[in-house]
């Protein structure tokens, strides 16, 4: 099976059938324009600018934006068969189509000079403005923005937009982050160790021009790449070597992240420099309504982008917005299905995304407002579908762990399930988290079985029909705990007629911060929300009963007829998450039945 646009009847209009009625006009230009930038500060930002070339009657575009920490272009020896990785596919695609493609280097990474004071810092939300009214200034701009990419670069372009500059009329975020204490450094309240470790080395190593570190990674190991690429007046490289100085400046993540252990506490030295004011939900309302916003992840994108893109929908609730969740890894560079034809996605979303900056940004009748507001990929079924709110399903159904480790609708008596938890479980070095580390996975949780074994689970019965869980599932824990504090974990599985288990999604939290309470205006959810403040979190009063409210990262799955849904239930993560209380692992113990633990699923069953 494949994720191809085009196997059934969610889009009227399949984006890859929009494309063959939209033909390229224009072609590249054989080789960039490559300049500084001057910032208000004096921070000069290097820049690559791509113009449509071969139509003399055309001399004026609407400009896409790409602002990246990744290097806008490499430096190469010849033998390198792209040197701009991380701009590529958009200056390849969207150039000939008629956008003037800009790639900037982000203060203090590439050839751009100044230093980074965070991940992602309210100063380079301001260069942006400034940067917009540098681009809407030049002779090739019809004074039309756009702006998309990947990942840091998605959550740039929600940054440009909140900079309220009128030019800015429509950006695609792309597995982009909305907030990142809970969707990327503590997931669940647990410190992502991939973050502070192996995100924070690759950063050093393409700051710092380290290239005997960065090739390393996986996505930068030929030994053609040559550090990054000097703009066209630094002849001699010595503009670029200024700059790199000053990059051996900046901040770490891994020495920085302690610091933000709470998400309403910042740096010591500033309090008010919190993880808010580097995440993009924060300035959200800035964006105008005006600016339409299309969010794309996936199912296996890290540990909570797809609750970045889904929160970004529904705090906006903008007519205009659309959303896009495939069963993709972080950037969508794997299709991940253990029933899949092949692991590169199929699905072309270039393609989806020029409809719709055709229609934002150059105002052509392109029919994607006639189109479902929201489409999402369900394994298994192996096929797109579409919804007009989100959750698509939003009944849900209660299956209580039982006796005899079932999960059934009937709880049946109380019971109290011991578990030692041991730091030494792990998902495996194949998850959704080792992208977000520049790791390059094409098989994901192939191991998920012998994994999960020492995990504690509930099953159902056999299913008797299909059954399709579409949505966020919410684990109700009642546990004993006999530590002030614990790493929680939950999965979902399913496991097939032959016994073969298949890793869906999961649930992770920090003890301490199991209170919830109302999501904010700016951060709209339809799953359990916590704050993760200071005030909110509390020790565990070791063995007596206390409930955990544990939501799912989303999933839309269909499990086979005869097949049955695991819950499984875990302390650590070892590689992925600190384990909790340090040193101690602890004692669970489950209570089930009547009055005990049970799940919420949005499942549609067979004939629904």
């Amino acid at each position: 099976m494949s994720d191809r646009d085009d196997k059934n009847s969610a889009w009227s209009v399949p984006p890859s059938q929009y494309l063959s009625s939209r033909p390229a006009e224009f072609h590249l230009p054989a080789a960039p324009a490559s300049q500084y930038i001057t910032m208000r500060d004096g921070c000069r930002l290097a820049a690559d600018i791509y113009v449509p070339q071969g139509n003399e009657s055309a001399q004026q575009f609407p400009t896409l934006l790409i602002f990246t920490p990744y290097y806008r272009r490499f430096q190469t020896d010849g033998s390198v068969a792209e040197p701009a990785p991380a701009a590529a596919r958009y200056r390849d695609f969207f150039v000939p189509h008629g956008y003037v493609v800009v790639v900037v280097d982000v203060r203090g990474t590439g050839a751009s000079f100044g230093t980074r004071d965070a991940l992602r810092s309210p100063t380079e939300r301001d260069d942006y403005r400034e940067v917009a009214q540098w681009t809407v200034e030049q002779p090739w701009s019809n004074g039309v923005i756009g702006s998309t990419g990947i990942s840091y670069v998605g959550a740039a372009a929600c940054f440009l937009a909140s900079t309220g500059h009128p030019a800015v009329r429509a950006i695609a975020p792309l597995f982009g982050v909305s907030d990142i204490y809970s969707e990327q450094l503590y997931p669940g309240g647990l410190l992502s160790k991939v973050w502070t470790q192996a995100y924070s080395d690759l950063m050093v190593a393409m700051d710092h021009d380290r290239r005997d570190l960065i090739s390393k990674f996986s996505y930068y190991e030929d030994p053609g790449l040559q550090g990054p690429h000097r703009v066209d007046e630094d002849t001699d490289g010595t503009l670029l070597a200024s700059a790199i100085r000053k990059h051996r400046s900046n901040f770490s993540l891994a020495e920085a992240a302690p610091e933000f252990s709470f998400r309403d506490e910042g740096m010591l030295h500033n309090p008010e420099f919190n993880l808010a004011v580097c995440s993009p939900y924060h300035y959200l309302d800035q964006i105008s309504k005006d600016v339409p916003i299309y969010s794309v992840s996936g199912w296996y994108d890290g540990g909570g982008y797809a609750n970045g893109a889904i929160t970004r929908f529904l705090t906006r609730s903008n007519p205009n917005d659309r959303l896009l969740l495939g069963s993709w890894d972080h950037g969508a560079r794997t299709f991940v299905s253990p029933w899949r034809e092949q692991a590169a996605p199929a699905f072309n979303l270039l393609a989806e995304l020029l409809r719709f900056f055709d229609t934002h940004l150059l105002g052509q009748k392109t029919g994607q407002a006639d189109e479902a507001p929201i489409h999402y990929y369900n394994v298994h079924a192996e096929q797109w579908q579409s919804a007009t709110t989100w959750p698509p399903v939003p009944e849900t159904t209660r299956l209580s762990l039982s006796t005899g480790n079932s999960l059934t609708q009937s709880p049946g008596e109380s019971q109290v399930n011991v578990f030692k938890v041991d730091f030494e479980t792990t998902s495996g070095s194949q998850t959704r988290y080792e992208r977000l580390g520049a790791a390059s996975i094409v098989d994901y949780y192939p191991d998920w079985q012998e994994r999960s074994a020492s995990m504690l689970h509930y099953d159902t019965e056999p299913l008797t029909a299909p059954a399709s869980l579409e949505g966020h599932a919410v684990a109700n824990l009642r546990l004993a705990i006999d530590q002030g504090d614990a790493s929680i974990l939950v999965y979902l599985s399913e496991v097939d007629v032959e016994g073969n288990a298949f890793y869906m999604t999961e649930g992770l939290l920090r003890a301490i911060h199991r209170k919830t309470s109302d999501a904010p205006a700016n951060y709209v959810t339809t799953w359990p929300f916590r704050s993760y403040h200071r005030e909110d979190a509390a020790r565990v009063e070791a063995g007596v009963v206390t409930e955990f409210v544990i939501p799912f990262l989303p999933i839309a799955w269909t499990l086979s007829k005869g097949s049955k849904l695991r819950v499984s239930i875990s302390g650590a993560d070892a590689g992925h998450f600190v384990p909790m209380p340090y040193g101690r692992p602890p004692v669970f113990s489950v209570h089930t039945g009547r009055g005990g633990s049970f799940i919420e699923l949005p499942l549609q069953r067979s004939g629904k």
